[in-house]
């Protein structure tokens, strides 16, 4: 059910009119672990299912939400309109799970990833309070200033998912100096995982619907080498290399990431062309944050 472009290998252009607008498969992204899909559920519409031999994630994006599973049921409240009003709710459901979704007060709009897992871990839902707890990043500087909010970061309790969410504002660099994370690689000396092996989902939003994003994927010796123009709701793969975004001028960008592979972890390789810019900027960009807490507690729609 993908729709790949014409012109980047790596970007898959979202569907219009339907209620599933990505889906994307492992044989889809041709890779091993990760898959991912996002619908839009209208009132007394369900989003039901059973995980098998995965782990999911679902993460709101728009509207507000119930879920029932057989270790409880939970609503969001303090939702967000949109990706770009406030911080995320989300639930991690775990492998030989039962789950039903449903919208609360108005259209819905979620995203979910999963992979296979080995572990059966608790159900967890997530909260803005607990994204807070979890870390809000600023991370770089000058126009490489982005926010970073933890969704499930390393060290959660689950299998192989990672999943975090980047506000990159107008005309700013993003997932920048360039790093990768394709290859497994272990400290000789203290057995420290430096790089995990990892395949990622960018999937896109553009706080106008004209707005765009530029992002390169490339490895060493240039065998990779796309550039893709990703619009709202959008997705690139990246199944190796480094990956860098670019935000059009005038476009805030979000992205939100799922990755899964050898590790549950972020462990990754710069670019040793463009290190040295670490320790040369000089401030953060004054537009961070883009979302806060704040947001999601002066658009309370249920309680």
């Amino acid at each position: 059910m993908t729709n790949r472009d014409k012109k980047c290998k790596l970007l898959l252009r979202s569907l219009h009119g339907v209620t599933t607008y990505q889906q994307i498969s492992t044989s889809d992204a041709g890779w091993t672990y990760l898959n991912f899909t996002a619908r839009i559920l209208k009132p007394g519409e369900k989003w039901m299912g059973r995980t098998g031999g995965n782990e999911y994630l679902f993460v709101l994006l728009g509207g507000n939400f119930s879920v029932k599973t057989p270790e409880g049921s939970w609503s969001s409240a303090g939702g967000r309109k949109d990706v770009f009003s406030g911080l995320p709710h989300a639930v991690y459901i775990p492998r030989e799970s039962e789950y039903e979704i449903t919208p609360a007060g108005g259209n819905l709009d979620m995203a979910c990833g999963w992979c296979p897992a080995e572990k059966k871990f608790p159900v967890r839902f997530i909260k803005p309070q607990d994204v807070m707890k979890m870390g809000i990043e600023f991370r770089g500087g000058d126009n490489a200033s982005r926010q970073i909010n933890s969704i499930l970061p390393p060290g959660s309790a689950c299998n192989r998912l990672v999943c975090v969410e980047v506000y990159t504002p107008s005309g700013n660099w993003s997932s920048y100096p360039s790093h990768k994370h394709d290859n497994r690689v272990l400290d000789p000396e203290t057995g420290k995982l430096k790089e995990a092996c990892l395949e990622e989902i960018y999937f896109y939003k553009i706080d106008k619907p004209q707005g765009f994003a530029i992002q390169k994927v490339y490895n060493d010796d240039r065998s990779l080498d796309e550039i893709g123009e990703p619009h709202n709701n959008d997705v690139m793969l990246i199944p190796e290399g480094y990956h860098p975004v670019i935000a059009g001028h005038g476009y805030n960008v979000y992205y939100l990431n799922f990755l899964a592979g050898s590790d549950q972890s972020l462990a990754n390789t710069d670019d040793t062309d463009h290190k040295w810019i670490y320790g040369t900027w000089k401030g953060l960009d004054p537009r961070i944050p883009l979302v806060t807490i704040e947001m999601n507690q002066a658009n309370q729609v249920i309680e």
